[in-house]
């Protein structure tokens, strides 16, 4: 391993985060921490994640996109952030795509996505 890639490694773990296995097309639900004068509270986000940027490194994110009162809205986050209290994936989606940007042309029906229903998680130790 690199010089570069072993110190990501380090900032990764000191962060101690626990992220799901999830990728473009997964319904999931992201509670970000919004701060309002002086509270924090934490919001919840929950979309089909139609894309993932930067791979398993420090810069990494994800853009999800809801449907809010008949409009589409996209929000991308720092996979690492520390604005980013969880991630939950609500459902599997089963799609062909790495980026599914041709949902932003689509309404109704034509906008979903079948679910996922033998997924299975992927193995830590390579055989």
């Amino acid at each position: 391993m690199n010089l570069i890639a072993e110190l990501e490694a380090e900032q990764i773990a000191s962060l101690g985060k626990e992220i799901p296995d999830f990728k473009a097309g997964d319904t999931i639900r992201v509670g970000y921490k919004v701060t309002e004068g002086t509270r924090t509270r934490v919001q919840n986000y929950e979309g089909v994640c139609i894309s993932r940027k930067g791979g398993e490194g420090i810069g990494a994110s994800f853009t999800v996109r809801k449907i809010s009162f008949g409009e589409g809205v996209e929000r991308v986050f720092p996979l690492y952030s520390t604005n980013v209290e969880s991630i939950t994936v609500v459902r599997r989606g089963k799609v062909r795509r790495a980026k599914l940007y041709y949902l932003r042309d689509r309404r109704g029906k034509s906008a979903r996505i079948a679910e996922k229903t033998n997924y299975r998680p992927k193995s830590d130790a390579k055989a």
